[in-house]
């Protein structure tokens, strides 16, 4: 309906800025991912890359069509963050699973630095992994979070049991992909957070 729409439209728009996300890579241990690589074969790898082909088809009304793979976005309101901190603040933190599997995360301002960046520049097409530079282990991501909080974190939560409470999104969670913004990064876009510490401390302090 939104790409009927938009071809419809005189004079239609130049760009159509996407949002998918990295589960199109599936889970893949410790991989490094860029734009390049091929997807998982997984739901939620098959659901983004349906909801990224069709998308596309903007490009064949002449509409430049970028696809942000958006990794777990870190802000002040609501998302990911949110529901780790009560835990976290209670001194009740732990990393999943075995917690060496990567998170690949974005501070909310860079998100929109980047999509702003990609709307704005025509030489930017097809898909942009929306992550920071530098992905963590989610045993980094618990420690680094503790440590901002100023609260220890010596719960782990075994894998076993988020599958047993969460089924098919516990094994989300513990899945891992560490993903990199190459092509965000070629095109001259420079990170306010490129680094988890910096990053949480804006946001919790």
């Amino acid at each position: 309906n939104l790409v009927r729409s938009l071809a419809a439209m005189d004079p239609r728009p130049a760009v159509l800025v996407c949002a998918s996300a990295i589960g199109y890579y599936g889970a893949r241990g410790n991989e490094v991912l860029t734009e390049d690589s091929p997807p998982g074969g997984d739901f939620l790898a098959e659901l983004s890359r349906s909801w990224e082909m069709e998308a596309a088809r903007a490009e064949e009304h002449g509409i430049r069509t970028v696809l942000v793979r958006i990794g777990i976005v870190l802000g002040p309101d609501g998302g990911a963050l949110s529901q780790m901190l009560l835990p976290f603040k209670l001194g009740l933190g732990g990393w999943l699973g075995s917690g060496k599997q990567y998170m690949s995360w974005i501070h909310i301002d860079d998100l929109v630095g980047l999509m702003l960046h990609a709307a704005a520049d025509p030489g930017i097409s097809g898909p942009v992994n929306g992550v920071a530079p530098n992905p963590v282990t989610n045993r980094e991501f618990t420690s680094t979070l503790a440590s901002v909080l100023r609260r220890p974190a010596v719960l782990p939560v075994p894998g076993f049991l988020l599958k047993a409470l969460l089924g098919e999104f516990g094994q989300v969670l513990l899945g891992s992909q560490r993903v990199l913004p190459e092509k965000i990064t070629r095109a001259g876009y420079s990170f306010h957070y490129p680094q988890l510490q910096a990053a949480l401390q804006n946001i919790l302090q």
